[in-house]
């Protein structure tokens, strides 16, 4: 509470429920011999409570009194350099911050010097992008993070000079060679990971915190700081999430393609920059015949893999190799399994049970990859073994080339390739127990440009427990949404699996653990009923885009602008844009949107922030992360009720855990989400409007007690929207 009180150092009056809850979470922080481990936390606070603040308070105490690091994790890029932000009022002093606490992104995030470099030097041959790569390197030289998702990156830049000049000189493929770059001592995620291991606060993201406990080493000592001990994962509503992405296994053509040219480079002819794995280890293994050829080995193996051209043959019918034999079967067998195959989504149909001519392409495949999946163990083993024989001569450089050398062979090629194999084995011997395999093509407008096999766990949070909070010793999950609040029961019967506090159990791996975790909800201090009205609108004609249009303007121009549109399909927004946009420029309000404006989201926020008199229409994914306070957002419009899209994967969860019921927590937590996106500050006020009169009851439980849903005509909507933010 005094370090809280610390922070709050601009006279801030210290409110009881922020400080309740810093002491809440400090007990996420206890001494290892206080109980069993980890020290569990779930934490609800609701919109305005202070929950930043309220976890760094702890988090920022504990590092300093210990010697050792607190990872603060986020779902979204934006809530990162928020709380980094929040972190001024404790260390002002800009050095002393910049060595206490770092902000820690995947390597695609950053840009690559060494890209750069080459880029620049084959201007010769392309001097239109002169103007853009020299606005790159002058960014460079400024830049104190190159961090090209961060605030300091003019985000308009890859809008007007597109990608390849921008921010598609991140190393996206994972060919760094470390300390073989001249620019190793100046790169920007080594010096992000270094200062990492010596920072009291890493803020990460749940993907990152994850895939490093998969792949850490364990812990050897209480001062190793390699592996941290305590997390703190704001926005724990999505932690279900990023486990089932993180671990996921996807066998694509796509995917094994790039694997190959990870493993191969340059030595297929490839044009561009490619570093096969010789150039990036081969002299790390000079002395070693055996690991040579162990080398060379993995090189020919990866040939069996999909190459340059592999869409057209596995289109014409023509491949060249088991792995595009593979991935042309399967695009056959699922284009004759779908019943609709014009369809411009992505396509998908079940892996089992998997017909024989299917099973025969598996087969060679399944071959192949052990072929390559052999030698790329041994090279790990035997890079292991160097930095082990040699521990007490290695300069700190070599030890770092040799341990990125280890991390690229487990991430990028033996771990997905052992996947593959089980994805595989499971075309000859059936389905798996715990997880759900599907086939899919991916689609953009219609056009196939990848397919694959998927595997997810059907309850990701078992490896993420497993990997993430077992071998830690304290961890707090907070969120403004961490519970689903279903209606209370009418004939007095149990509630669902995944009501109240049994959700967040269920949703951050918590049911997992062995010990109970401690539990807190504050309320959020805002006055609900008093600062925002919910309406229902019951006679629009929904079908049409015309229709939704004419509404969308009505009650934007009531509002004055500040409105943000949210729309659950592209293909919406893009039909209600024209007209729109039409009817708003005739009145002088300004229209910005996703998917249609030639901009970036983040530059769209950043545009709609600072015109308070804006609109924006986006998809309801921005009603993540999106943080505009005041005016500038005071009237949010859902187009429909977002259901989630009933693909194969969420079927087989709505089974496992109830239909009804896990339909309604996925509906329930986008509409809390959303809402809370509305009211930021006690000043703030804000209509929540939906266009869609099939809002069943059961689900306005998602909106703030005491606020009432009103079901109205469009008409009387807008009418209800100008009056109470007359005065806004």
């Amino acid at each position: 509470r005094d370090r809280l009180s610390q922070m709050l150092c601009d006279g801030s009056e210290l409110r009881e429920s922020q400080a309740d809850y810093a002491a809440a979470l400090a007990a996420g922080f206890d001494r290892p011999d206080a109980g069993p481990l980890p020290a569990m936390v779930l934490a609800e606070a609701g919109t305005g409570t202070g929950k930043t603040l309220g976890y760094l308070a702890p988090a920022t105490l504990w590092a300093e009194t210990n010697g050792a690091p607190v990872w603060i994790s986020t779902y979204t890029r934006t809530l990162q350099h928020q709380i980094a932000s929040e972190l001024t009022r404790l260390y002002p002093d800009a050095t002393s911050r910049a060595r206490k606490v770092v902000i820690r992104k995947g390597r695609e995030n950053y840009l690559c010097l060494l890209n750069l470099e080459e880029a620049l030097g084959q201007l010769g041959g392309a001097p239109r992008r002169g103007t853009a790569l020299g606005l790159m390197a002058r960014w460079a030289g400024a830049t104190g993070d190159g961090d090209l998702t961060g605030p300091t990156f003019p985000a308009w830049l890859t809008d007007l000079a597109g990608r390849a000049q921008t921010i598609g000189l991140a190393d996206r493929r994972g060919e760094c060679i470390h300390s073989a770059c001249a620019h190793y001592n100046r790169c920007f995620v080594e010096k992000s990971t270094r200062r990492a291991r010596r920072a009291d606060i890493v803020i990460s993201n749940h993907a990152l915190v994850m895939i490093n406990a998969a792949y850490a080493p364990p812990v050897e000592a209480e001062t190793d700081r390699r592996r941290p001990t305590r997390y703190v994962f704001d926005e724990g509503h999505h932690l279900f999430d990023a486990a089932d992405s993180a671990f996921s296994v996807y066998l694509s053509a796509q995917e094994s393609a790039e694997l190959r040219n990870w493993i191969r480079g340059a030595e297929d002819g490839r044009r561009g920059r490619a570093r096969g794995l010789k150039r990036r280890i081969g002299e790390l293994l000079a002395d070693d015949p055996a690991a040579l050829a162990d080398l060379d080995s993995a090189l020919e193996a990866a040939r069996a893999l999909p190459g340059q051209g592999w869409q057209k043959r596995i289109s014409n019918a023509s491949p060249v190799g088991p792995a595009e034999a593979f991935f042309m079967t399967l695009r056959q067998t699922l284009y004759a399994r779908v019943e609709d195959s014009t369809s411009p989504y992505d396509l998908q149909a079940h892996f089992h049970p998997a017909p024989d001519e299917l099973a025969s392409a598996a087969e060679p495949l399944r071959a192949a990859l052990a072929e390559l999946g052999a030698p790329l163990r041994k090279l790990a083993a035997r890079l292991k073994s160097i930095l082990d024989e040699r521990a007490d001569e290695l300069e700190s450089t070599e030890r770092s080339r040799l341990e990125g050398a280890i991390r690229g062979l487990e991430l990028r090629a033996s771990g997905p390739v052992s996947g593959w194999q089980g994805l595989l084995e499971g075309a000859l011997t059936g389905p798996s127990d715990g997880f759900v395999d599907w086939m899919q093509i991916d689609r953009i407008d219609g056009t196939d440009r990848d397919v694959g096999v998927a595997r997810h766990w059907l309850d990701p949070t078992i490896p993420f427990a497993h990997t993430v909070l077992e071998p830690a010793h304290g961890v707090a999950i907070t969120s403004a949404t961490l519970r689903d609040m279903p209606p209370p029961s009418p004939d007095d019967s149990p509630p669902a699996p995944t009501a109240g506090w049994e959700s967040a159990l269920t949703m951050t791996g918590a049911l997992h653990l062995e010990h109970p975790s401690m539990r807190a909800a504050f309320d959020s201090p805002f006055d609900y009923p008093e600062q925002t009205r919910i309406l229902v609108v019951n006679d629009l004609e929904r079908e049409r885009p015309q229709a939704t249009a004419a509404a969308m303007a009505s009650l934007m121009l009531a509002a004055g602008g500040g409105a943000l549109g949210l729309f659950t399909a592209i293909r919406r927004l893009r039909a209600v844009h024209p007209e729109l946009v039409r009817r708003l420029e005739a009145e002088g309000l300004p229209l910005y949107a996703q998917h249609v404006d030639r901009m970036n989201l983040q530059t769209l926020l950043q545009i709609f922030r600072e015109e308070p008199h804006s609109c924006l229409l986006g998809t309801d994914a921005v009603r993540d992360g999106i943080d505009v306070p005041g005016e500038a957002l005071r009237l949010i419009i859902f187009d429909r009720m977002p259901w989630p899209r009933a693909d194969i994967l969420f079927k087989a969860r709505a089974e496992w855990q109830g239909r009804d019921a896990w339909v309604d927590r996925v509906t329930r937590l986008k509409l809390r989400q959303a809402f809370g996106r509305l009211i930021r500050r006690a000043t703030d006020r804000g209509v929540f409007v939906m266009l869609d009169s099939r809002l069943p009851t059961r689900l306005t439980s998602a909106f703030p007690p005491g606020v009432r849903v009103e079901r109205v005509g469009l008409a009387e909507a807008v009418r209800i929207t100008g009056d109470f933010l007359k005065d806004q």
